[in-house]
């Protein structure tokens, strides 16, 4: 049987093209609000656009915060994408407004301090050895950006997980970071072609 896959709805992300991604990648999925749906799923994905504070409000709103950190307590696997990866740490800073994270990942997200903002486009990856993510991944692959703001490398993150970045002008920032079973991609895996459905399909194989 295919593994079951939630798609968190708090109000936030491109939830239909996630939807449509992680069926081709082989798993049954349902987009909902519910809760206890999030809770009993194989895998919960928790997407994001826009901005750090209003996807934190959502997730406050829709009381999701406790389900998410609970799965990860519990060893069950989470996926985070672009601001859903962003609000699984400590903090983000935007327009020097700080607002709490869920506090999964060590590390504060803040703009790119890069000429040209937001960054668009197709980035290198730079993967570490034993990534599951990005298994059968080659190393010239490119994965597909739009963000302004990222999480940052950082000594106590490179501690806990096994740690992806990338490099747009001279700005590096976390591109994904796997820790036990949560996981976290700034850039669209949807959007990103084969090498995004390959890494969907790495995800998918750990449910």
């Amino acid at each position: 049987m295919s593994p079951k896959v939630t798609v968190l709805d708090y109000g936030s992300g491109n939830l239909r093209s996630a939807q449509r991604a992680l069926e081709a990648a082989g798993a049954e999925v349902v987009v909902t609000t519910d809760l206890s749906a999030a809770e009993r799923a194989d895998g919960l994905v928790v997407p994001g656009v826009g901005a750090f504070a209003a996807c934190m409000a959502g997730i406050e709103a829709a009381q999701a915060g406790p389900v998410i950190a609970d799965r990860v307590m519990a060893g069950r696997p989470v996926l985070g994408i672009c601001v859903g990866a962003q609000i699984m740490f400590d903090s983000g800073d935007e327009h020097g407004v700080v607002t709490k994270g869920l506090g999964l990942l060590p590390g504060a997200v803040t703009r790119l301090a890069a000429r040209r903002v937001p960054h668009m486009g197709w980035n290198l990856l730079d993967a570490p050895s034993g990534s599951t993510l990005f298994t059968g991944v080659e190393a010239d692959a490119r994965c597909y950006f739009v963000h302004s703001y990222a999480a940052l490398p950082n000594a106590e993150l490179d501690a806990v997980a096994l740690v992806t970045t990338s490099t747009h002008e001279h700005a590096t920032f976390v591109a994904a970071a796997e820790r036990g079973p949560l996981a976290v991609a700034q850039f669209h895996p949807e959007k990103s072609g084969a090498v995004g459905a390959r890494v969907l399909r790495n995800w998918i194989a750990t449910l």
